[in-house]
C-alpha cells in the first residue's frame, strides 16, 4: 500500500461557499412557502406534536455535529480527538468497566471526513471475500469498513459491496464470471469520497462514494481473537491511509498527501445522543440549524423541512423563540424524547430479544428508527453488514441477574448464521464490561463450544462457575442486573428477516 498517494489529475475542490450555498438552495426549495414565524404558545396539542416530530427528526445530525465536535475539537491533543481527515486507531481491548456496550472482539479505527476542499480518498488493505469457508468463517482476518453521512445514514459498507444478496439468484454470475467478479471486489481496496453531483475527474481504479453531506463518519472493524492476536490486528490498521487536498479554500487542491495516524487506546467517539439529550430546545434547534448548513436534509424530507419552517428553524439562520412559548417547546421536546427511548414498532422481537432488519442504515422516512439507533446502537450499519439482538429479561420476564443460571438452547445446526462471524457478550445494566478476572468477555463462533448428543448447544450464562464439565459453554455474567448481547457479523438474510431467531434465556 502507498503511504503517500497522487492524484492521476488536478482536482477542484468544493469551496466552502459553494457547499453553504448548495445546501441553502436545496433547503429552499423543500422549505417552500412555509411560515416564517414560530410556534405559537396555543397550547394546541398538534403543536405540541409538531415541536417532538422536528426533534426526533433532527436528533440524529445534532448528535452527529456534537460527537464531531468533540472528536475532532481543539487542537486534537485529548483522548478520542484527532484532526478531520486522520485515521485514529483503538489498539487496544476495551479496559475493566468500559462502558457503551464495547466490542471485546474487534479493534477499531475511525474519522470524520471533511469533503469541502475536494475529494478524499481512503486506502484500505483489500476487502475480503464474502464467501463462507464452510466453518462460517471468512477467508483471512474478517474486517469491514462502513461510512455515514452527517445524518447517520450508511453511505458505504464494504459487507453490502462484496454481498450478492441484493441481486436475484437468477442474475448472479456463476462459474468464471462469479470468481472474477469476487476477485474484483477483492481488489477494490480505495474508496473517494465525493460531494454529491461532483464532476472532477478522480484517480483510476477507486470506488467513487457520494456523501450528500459535507461531514462523513468512517468506521473501520478488525476482528481481534484475545490480547494475544492484538499485535496481528494492528497490521491492518497499519495499511489504512487517508489521502486528503490540503484544507485551503483559496486555491485548487492538485495533489495531497497522507495524513498522520493517530493510535489510542481509549474509544473512538461515535454519534450517539447522550449530549443532545441535555440540550433544551433553544440549544437544541440552534445546533440542529447551523449543522443543516453543511449538511442538508435529503430530497425526501420536504415535509420535515417545512415542519422545521414553521418553528422558525432554517438552516444557517439563528434561532430565536419567545419566552412565552418556552412551556410548550418543554413539553414538545419531553414528547421526543420519549420516542427516542421507546423501541419502534418495527422492530423484531422474539424469545425475550429485540434486533432490527430492514430500513436499517437506509432509513428513507422513517426518522424515529434512525432516531432510536443513534441513542441505543449508534454507527449500526445495515442489515447485510451487523444484526445485534439485546436482551434484558429471560423467558419469565424477569431482569437477568448473575445470581442466577440461565440456559440458552440452540438446537442442531441453529447457532448464530453468519458469513462472518457471532459474538456473545454479557454487560452490566447501564451497559458496562464486567471486571477482567472473568474466564473470558465473550462467546463466540471460534470457541469450542461441547455439544449435546443430539447435536444440539447449550450456553451457559451466571457469575458463577458452572463447573469444569461445562466451562467451554460458559459466559461469565456480571454481579447484579446485566444484559446480553448478540452480534452477528455479515449475518446471513434468516437473521435479518427473522426466520431465525436467538433462543430463549431459561432460568434453571
Amino acid at each position: 500500500m502507498k503511504n503517500n498517494r497522487r492524484w492521476a489529475v488536478p482536482l477542484f475542490p468544493l469551496h466552502g461557499a459553494r457547499w453553504m450555498v448548495a445546501g441553502l438552495c436545496s433547503l429552499a426549495i423543500l422549505g417552500g412557502c412555509a411560515t416564517q414565524a414560530p410556534v405559537a404558545a396555543s397550547g394546541d396539542g398538534w403543536r405540541k406534536d409538531q415541536i417532538a416530530d422536528a426533534y426526533v427528526f433532527g436528533y440524529p445530525l445534532v448528535a452527529s455535529d456534537l460527537a464531531r465536535e468533540k472528536a475532532t475539537g481543539g487542537d486534537a491533543s485529548k483522548p478520542g480527538q484527532a484532526p478531520v481527515n486522520t485515521l485514529r486507531h483503538v489498539t487496544a481491548l476495551p479496559p475493566v468497566g468500559a462502558a457503551g456496550r464495547p466490542s471485546v472482539d474487534t479493534l477499531e479505527s475511525t474519522a470524520w471526513l471533511d469533503v469541502s476542499s475536494g475529494p478524499v480518498l481512503v486506502s484500505l488493505p483489500a476487502l475480503p471475500s464474502m464467501q463462507s469457508a464452510g466453518s462460517g468463517q471468512l477467508r483471512g482476518r474478517y474486517f469491514d469498513a462502513r461510512a455515514f453521512d452527517a445524518w447517520t445514514n450508511v453511505i458505504y459498507s464494504s459487507v453490502d459491496a462484496t454481498s450478492d444478496t441484493s441481486v436475484p439468484p437468477a442474475a448472479r454470475p456463476h462459474g468464471k464470471a462469479a470468481r472474477a467478479a469476487r476477485a474484483a471486489a477483492e481488489r477494490t481496496s480505495e474508496l473517494v469520497f465525493v460531494p454529491k453531483g461532483y464532476t472532477g475527474a478522480l484517480p483510476e481504479g477507486v470506488t467513487r462514494v457520494e456523501t450528500p453531506t459535507r461531514y462523513v463518519w468512517l468506521s473501520i472493524r478488525v476482528r481481534v481473537n484475545g490480547q494475544r492476536d492484538v499485535r496481528e490486528a494492528r497490521k491492518l490498521q497499519t495499511a489504512m491511509r487517508i489521502d486528503a487536498p490540503p484544507a485551503d479554500k483559496t486555491s485548487p487542491a492538485t495533489a495531497g498527501s497522507a495524513w498522520p495516524n493517530v493510535t489510542a487506546n481509549t474509544p473512538s467517539v461515535v454519534p450517539s445522543g447522550d449530549k443532545a439529550d441535555l440540550l433544551d430546545a433553544t440549544a437544541f434547534f440552534s445546533r440542529l440549524a447551523k449543522a443543516m448548513e453543511d449538511n442538508p436534509p435529503a430530497p425526501d424530507d420536504p415535509h420535515a423541512v417545512s415542519l422545521l419552517a414553521q418553528l422558525g428553524v432554517k438552516a444557517g439562520e439563528p434561532v430565536q423563540f419567545r419566552a412565552s412559548d418556552s412551556a410548550l417547546l418543554a413539553a414538545g421536546l419531553a414528547d421526543g424524547r420519549a420516542r427516542v427511548d421507546t423501541v419502534p414498532s418495527n422492530a423484531l422481537s422474539r424469545n425475550g430479544w429485540v434486533w432490527f432488519g430492514d430500513a436499517v442504515g437506509h432509513y428513507d422516512t422513517d426518522y424515529t428508527l434512525r432516531a432510536f439507533l443513534t441513542k441505543r446502537q449508534p454507527g449500526t450499519g445495515t442489515k447485510d453488514g451487523e444484526v445485534k439482538p439485546v436482551a434484558v429479561s429471560d423467558s419469565d420476564d424477569h431482569t437477568l441477574n448473575g445470581a442466577n443460571t440461565y440456559v440458552l438452547h440452540f438446537a442442531p445446526n441453529q447457532l448464530p448464521p453468519v458469513r462472518g462471524f457471532w459474538t456473545l457478550t454479557a454487560y452490566t445494566a447501564d451497559g458496562a464490561l464486567i471486571d477482567d478476572k472473568a474466564l473470558r468477555l465473550s462467546l463466540s463462533d471460534r470457541d469450542r463450544l461441547k455439544k449435546n448428543r443430539d447435536g444440539s448447544t447449550d450456553v451457559i450464562v451466571s457469575a458463577s462457575s458452572p463447573g469444569k464439565a461445562r466451562a467451554s459453554n460458559w459466559l461469565p455474567a456480571p454481579d447484579g442486573d446485566f444484559q446480553l448481547m448478540l452480534r452477528l457479523y455479515a449475518p446471513k438474510p434468516e437473521a435479518t428477516s427473522g426466520a431465525w431467531a436467538p433462543p430463549a434465556i431459561v432460568r434453571q
